[in-house]
């Protein structure tokens, strides 16, 4: 027999588990992962920063609401998740002020170079500072998504592929693992994945590209000192941050693959590395470890949130592209708000259980500037 939920969630990564947590005790959920560990695919493989100024307008609007909801989750928590951790840009004039934002200000040549004494002078001929952004702890933000998700009574199963989906009556029924599952809402963060599911599910997929993204930890020489900006070329070449007495780099190249477990590919990091000695006096040794991950993108760089017009109770929640961590508390407010108030008929319904009274999200009116349908 079927178990029974008001919604069923598919994909265990951080916008599913954030949006569960928000859901958690305001209606009956369940989240199913293909993997046998939940956040392992992009959600363990990201750089962890929450860069206000990084990404298009609607991005950005989404990273400072996820600030502000993350800043009084640690307000009132022991250990933080967030800390704070500038961001540069450089490259030449025009690449510059084409990538900066509102949140950036223009800094000298001379104030880059004391900033992140490892450039080499030369290489660059302007930057841009933003003294907002923040390395996020990826790891404790997943464990607290998690625990207040089972706590609000979330179930939650790993090892559970979707391998049916069909809209039956005024809900649909699910097949995942050795389970099945019927449901009011059936939300669809499946990541790289989430046109497949749309696929199995009857529904139109959206086109949804990923696009692989690879990173390592490196030893160097020269280590970059405490309180160093994360580093980002203007051109979108590399960039590279300080972790933990190593460095973190990335060639922060976007090559278009299928959804697939991305590994890297040979050579791609030690053309990085030849670069960066190039450009730095890191004078970076050895690897200690690489992966990839997949970040997926929408046609037009927003990401995917609402229900599907033509599948009832089929809700989108994908197409984060590489901006997952910095925008999944924002997004998850809205989806949950989207969420219920489909369930509860269109009106109103219980406030969400926050850590504190906070102003009503402004969510909805970024993402829709931008695209007014999941279908243009």
């Amino acid at each position: 027999m079927a178990a029974t939920y008001d919604v069923v969630i598919v994909g265990g990564g951080i916008a599913g588990l954030s949006l569960a947590s928000v859901l958690a005790g305001r209606c009956s959920v369940a989240l199913v992962e293909a993997e046998q560990s939940l956040a392992y695919h992009a959600s363990s493989r990201s750089a962890r920063q929450l860069i206000p100024s990084y990404g298009p307008p609607v991005v950005q609007e989404l990273t400072m609401r996820t600030l502000e909801l993350m800043a009084i989750r640690d307000s009132v928590l022991p250990e933080p998740v967030l800390t704070p951790s500038s961001f540069m840009l450089i490259g030449d004039f025009e690449q510059v002020r084409a990538q900066a934002s509102g949140h950036m200000r223009p800094i000298s040549v001379a104030e880059a170079l004391e900033l992140c004494p490892v450039l080499k002078p030369g290489t660059f001929s302007a930057a841009g500072l933003d003294t907002g952004s923040f390395a996020c702890n990826a790891p404790l933000l997943i464990e607290d998504h998690r625990r207040l998700a089972e706590a609000g009574g979330v179930d939650i199963m790993a090892g559970a592929r979707v391998h049916s989906a069909q809209r039956l009556g005024s809900g649909w029924q699910l097949g995942a693992g050795q389970e099945a599952f019927q449901s009011a809402v059936v939300v669809n963060a499946a990541g790289a994945w989430a046109d497949e599911l749309a696929v199995i599910s009857g529904v139109e997929k959206l086109g949804l590209q990923p696009f692989r993204r690879t990173a390592a930890i490196v030893d160097v020489e020269r280590p970059l000192p405490e309180g160093c900006p994360g580093v980002t070329a203007a051109d979108n070449s590399f960039y590279f941050w300080r972790n933990d007495g190593h460095v973190l780099i990335s060639p922060s190249e976007a090559v278009p693959s299928g959804p697939e477990d991305a590994r890297p590919r040979p050579g791609d990091i030690q053309q990085l590395i030849s670069r960066l000695n190039s450009l730095t006096t890191l004078g970076i040794r050895s690897v200690r470890r690489s992966w990839t991950g997949l970040r997926t993108h929408a046609a037009d760089g927003v990401p995917v949130v609402g229900f599907d017009a033509e599948a009832p109770g089929f809700f989108w929640l994908a197409g984060q592209g590489g901006y997952g961590f910095q925008t999944s508390s924002a997004i998850a407010e809205l989806a949950a708000d989207m969420i219920l108030g489909s369930i509860s008929g269109g009106g109103a319904h219980e406030a969400a259980p926050t850590y504190t009274e906070h102003p009503e999200s402004r969510t909805a009116e970024a993402l829709a500037a931008t695209r007014w349908s999941i279908r243009r």
